[in-house]
């Protein structure tokens, strides 16, 4: 047994395990300092669920604080291994890992004042002060222990350091064995090592970041308990934050614009049930050329509208400014730090205030895309994903699997009416398709139904829309139909060819559909003149129903709004230009003055640059929303405080 002790790759594990376990102890000390801002909800079995959940997180930032050690290890060099070489390595391993556990030690005292790790942002913020250091050691001297307990924690790093000891039997009749060896352990350790990394093996699972944090609380507080310092701080290295800015008085700014949405006193709430698809790049262009036959049916149908807008280009875009009323600004919402604020939308609004049930559907590996992370950060009660799809024995589990991505958006479809169907009414239910989403493939069963077209993109959407269609035929029959609001709308444009869809604008054409059979005013409707944008289906939704309590969105409900105040935002990031419409004017804005401004309505392909004669109001109305969104994002004000 001994001479295993003394292989690399069992020194090596020995040496992460020590650094996991140091990590855990420091989320104690963490919980221990902030107990306060914990005493009221925490129980031993929920802080046992957010240390297991912790060391999700802990893995990442270890592997990147030991990827070099991990090299150094496994590197297939016999001269290596000697002592020397391993007195530098346990030098490297306590002074890097020291600095990452003291990060997380600092973070016990800073937390109290910022309610989330400290990410890169933080750092540049004080980067700049000269007197950086005397800053941190005034405010963390009444923590002394925690100086102690740093001390300590480099002292068992330095004692617990294991160094392979196999340099005693690589005779040359051993050689070959340790070449082989080393040369497979290292390219499996490579393997995980980058999976760990980015949080998983999968190509349905981007990179871990600090917003998946919010699908293991139950507070939005309780994410610090599950993040790590070194983990945060990383992951938003080259984020850029959100600057505030004081283009108006706070007065003059509120009265251009206002998130702050207050009912009428003479609303009057109906307990309708909403249902709301997001449809993987469904954008206005594939519907043009006819691959939507049935969203364009139900368009016509229900009430749609000519000028409508996605906020990004991402499909982590879609989520927050469909469901939230939360544009993508600077950067993905997901991977900011403000993923951490208190949020609300659709769900948290309608099942904190109304008793409604909710669900967020989405058929790729649970986890996928950080959706269920925000989905239960936004107030969605539970998720079904690839995982609960598996279980249902109506269904074939992964044998519906398409291979890469998610469950066929067909069968994922049916299962999705289905759950709705065993819920108790009202609810508020969304999903997220999948299928339309590259490498573009489709069952077998319909390759010779929807032909291969290009882009390539449009005989998915096909499949797509007529998986759309069964999910109708088969939702018509459940007694929950009649009394439920539809909304349908794409996450992000794709492949755009078209010219008018290739233009600044036109990379931002999705439909919004709202289908309502019980409510006669919303049928048969094509709205050729009000702006409609992502971010005004929560207002507009809420607006339907008659919700009469105050909420934080930053869009409008359209359906109660002047055509002539409607307006429409995105964000373009090759750019760094703000794109507002309002009226029938574009401007593009780079946050100090306007850049390009065109008569979007007439010039569809925004050629004749007319900023000149464009109305200052529109300016300062996008500098007002700019500068509220800001400032909310950055104190925490995406929810109304009771």
């Amino acid at each position: 047994m001994n001479k295993y002790l003394r292989l690399p790759v069992v020194a090596l594990l020995c040496n992460l395990l020590i650094v996991f376990v140091l990590f855990s102890l420091t989320r104690l000390v963490f919980v221990w300092c902030n107990s306060s801002l914990y005493s009221d909800h925490m129980t031993s079995g929920y802080l046992f669920h957010l240390m297991k959940a912790g060391l999700h997180f802990d893995m990442t930032a270890i592997l990147y604080l030991n990827s070099w050690m991990i090299l150094a290890f496994l590197l297939p060099l016999h001269y290596k291994e000697n002592g020397r070489f391993y007195t530098v390595m346990r030098w490297l391993f306590v002074v890097l890992n020291f600095i990452g556990l003291s990060a997380n030690l600092c973070d016990c005292a800073y937390f109290p004042f910022t309610g989330r790790r400290t990410t890169w942002n933080v750092l540049q913020e004080f980067g700049n002060e000269g007197n950086f250091l005397t800053i941190i050691m005034n405010e963390a001297l009444p923590y002394w222990y925690l100086f102690i307990l740093a001390g300590v924690f480099a002292w068992v790093l330095w004692k617990c350091f294991r160094a392979p000891d196999c340099h005693q039997t690589l005779l040359p009749r051993h050689l070959f064995l340790y070449y082989l060896s080393q040369f497979a352990l290292l390219a499996l350790g490579s393997w995980l090592t980058v999976a760990g990394m980015r949080g998983g093996f999968t190509k349905a699972v981007r990179p871990i970041t600090i917003s998946n944090a919010n699908q293991y609380v139950d507070h939005a507080i309780d994410a610090g308990i599950v993040l790590n310092t070194p983990f945060s701080i990383m992951r938003t290295i080259g984020k850029k934050p959100f600057v505030e800015r004081h283009y108006l008085s706070d007065e003059d700014a509120l009265k251009l614009y206002s998130p702050l949405h207050q009912p009428a006193d003479s609303v009057q709430f109906r307990p309708m049930n909403v249902v709301v698809f997001i449809l993987e790049s469904f954008g206005k262009q594939a519907m043009a050329r006819g691959y939507m036959p049935f969203l364009t049916e139900l368009a016509q149908k229900g009430l749609s509208f000519e000028y409508s807008y996605s906020s990004g280009r991402k499909s982590i875009d879609g989520m927050p400014s469909v469901l939230s009323s939360i544009p993508s600004l600077v950067e993905p919402f997901f991977l900011t730090p403000a993923s951490l604020n208190d949020l609300s939308g659709l769900a948290g609004e309608l099942t904190r205030n109304k008793g409604y049930t909710s669900a967020f559907f989405h058929g790729a590996q649970n986890g996928s895309m950080g959706f269920e992370a925000f989905a239960k950060a936004t107030g969605f009660e539970k998720y079904y994903g690839r995982t609960e799809y598996n279980q249902d024995p109506r269904y074939h589990g992964d044998e519906d699997f398409d291979g890469t991505w998610a469950i066929w958006d067909e069968e994922f479809l049916q299962f999705y009416c289905d759950k709705m169907s065993e819920m108790k009414q009202p609810f508020v239910t969304s999903v997220f398709t999948a299928s339309s989403h590259a490498p573009y493939s489709m069952p077998e069963r319909y390759k010779e139904k929807f032909p291969p077209t290009d882009p390539r993109l449009f005989a998915c959407i096909r499949y797509s829309d007529n998986a759309l269609r069964l999910f109708f035929e088969k939702a018509s029959k459940q007694e929950w139909f009649k009394n439920t609001v539809f909304v349908l709308t794409a996450d992000h444009t794709a492949d755009s060819v078209d010219p008018q869809f290739t233009s600044d604008l036109g990379r931002y054409k999705v439909p919004i559909v709202i289908y309502a059979p019980s409510i006669p005013e919303l049928q048969g409707v094509v709205d050729t003149e009000k702006l409609m944008s992502q971010t005004d289906i929560m207002p507009t939704v809420l607006g339907i129903l008659g919700y009469d309590h105050p909420y934080i969105a930053f869009g409008q409900d359209v359906l109660n709004t002047r055509k002539e105040d409607t307006w429409a935002l995105n964000y373009m990031p090759g750019n760094d230009y703000y794109q507002y419409l309002q009226d029938d004017w574009m401007l593009q804005f780079d946050g100090e003055k306007v850049i390009h401004a065109y008569r979007f309505k007439e010039d569809t392909l925004q050629v004749k640059d007319v900023k000149e004669q464009c109305p200052k109001v529109y300016e300062d109305r996008l500098k007002s929303l700019i500068q509220q969104y800001m400032f909310r994002m950055n104190h925490n004000e995406l929810i109304i405080r009771e």
